[in-house]
């Protein structure tokens, strides 16, 4: 239980933190959830926010070509992880150069985690993880660290890595079947509701990422939660009309 309660937080600071919040500024946060969700983003180890947020923007204006750090066109693994294991291709080092990131760096949250980062993953992705439970009921410091640490740190690395590779290549495509992102059943429930992704590359401004009221999506559930306690605003949203127009114009007719 404690394992899967880091993993929620991991997957919420990467979800809802720097995906949604950051990367896409689908909604409007107060400072103690940007202050929660910039210390889960920490315990998920994936780069920190700036960095996350730049690639993942740079990723969308140029997806699928040699400009997209992560392109499905090179293959599973490049996409999943292998990515990760080469010097980025010069498209995507001078077209990212072309965009703008000051907004992310507008805010003191991303300064401040940006400035200690190193000493942020090491508190709240492994010494938080295995020292709770071995002091507060007792747990051997081995488990602790094997399970809740490591085990969980590699389990959400590798989810957030079927978003870019999987989610890319397998499932359908009802709102535009003209680009590679694809709605996947087993990524959305692994990412805690970021498996629409054909949806969310249709429409990225929708802090949803999927069609509202029509299928699992706990990081909605967060956001609409912290909306309900006052700490969120600015939800942005496809309209219906809209989606139904894009799905009858450029959708594979799956919905």
């Amino acid at each position: 239980l404690s394992a899967y309660f880091c993993f929620l937080m991991t997957a919420l600071g990467v979800t809802a933190g720097a995906h949604r919040l950051w990367s896409h500024r689908s909604y409007k946060a107060k400072l103690p959830l940007r202050i929660f969700l910039a210390a889960a983003n920490s315990m998920a180890f994936q780069n920190d926010i700036y960095e996350w947020s730049r690639d993942h923007r740079v990723h969308h204006k140029y997806s699928e070509t040699d400009a997209d750090p992560h392109n499905a066109r090179r293959g599973f693994f490049f996409s999943h992880i292998g990515w990760l294991f080469v010097r980025k291709h010069r498209d995507v080092i001078e077209k990212g150069r072309k965009l703008d990131f000051t907004d992310l760096l507008d805010d003191p949250v991303v300064r401040f985690q940006r400035k200690y980062y190193k000493s942020s993953v090491v508190l709240m992705c492994f010494v938080i993880p295995t020292f709770v439970p071995w002091y507060l009921w007792g747990e051997s410091l081995w488990n602790a660290y094997f399970l809740a640490s490591i085990l969980r740190y590699t389990i959400s690395l590798n989810v957030t890595w079927l978003v870019n590779s999987a989610a890319h290549m397998y499932g359908n495509r009802p709102y535009d079947k003209y680009i590679s992102p694809r709605q996947n059943t087993f990524v959305t429930l692994g990412a805690i509701g970021e498996g629409f992704h054909n949806y969310h590359h249709t429409f990225p401004f929708d802090y949803s990422a999927s069609e509202l009221g029509l299928k699992f999506n706990p990081t909605t559930w967060f956001i609409d939660f912290m909306f309900w306690l006052g700490l969120v605003t600015d939800r942005k949203q496809a309209p219906k009309e809209m989606i139904q127009a894009r799905k009858e114009r450029t959708g594979d007719g799956s919905a």
